[in-house]
């Protein structure tokens, strides 16, 4: 059995310079690194007014919000969601999410279908000094 506690995570920031309204907290809860053969999730937090950067992943995502309110645009559409509330990303299409509310945004997501994915910004993170995000180099 793999698991995984959304209370003890270890989180690294990410942040881009280009964009300083561009930054998030995040980590990979479960991937092909921990074991999953055909799912992967994605953990991460935004505080009041910041945002995760448009970008596109190599596999459709579906996505909770755990805490707070984002905006969510994928493609040239926009909702705005709050707890308990989900969205789905196609595979490959340009999204983005920023958190409208007053308080911390918690968002979890889910990408079915593979264990390594990739997702590519607009924008450079650092401390990465890429603008990809593969979880096949996390389990290194």
């Amino acid at each position: 059995m793999i698991t995984t506690d959304l209370n003890q995570l270890e989180l690294t920031e990410f942040i881009a310079r280009e964009n300083p309204g561009q930054r998030c907290k995040a980590t990979f809860p479960l991937l092909g690194a921990h074991g999953t053969r055909d799912s992967a999730t994605v953990y991460f937090e935004l505080d009041p007014g910041e945002e995760l950067g448009t970008h596109t992943d190599s596999a459709e995502e579906l996505l909770i919000v755990l805490e707070g309110r984002i905006e969510a645009t994928v493609g040239q559409e926009k909702a705005t969601l709050s707890k308990n509330q989900l969205v789905v990303v196609p595979k490959m299409k340009l999204h983005n999410f920023r958190n409208t509310g007053k308080g911390k945004a918690r968002v979890l997501g889910f990408f079915g279908g593979a264990n390594n994915i990739v997702a590519t910004f607009d924008q450079t993170w650092w401390p990465t000094g890429s603008n990809q995000v593969d979880t096949a180099a996390l389990g290194e």
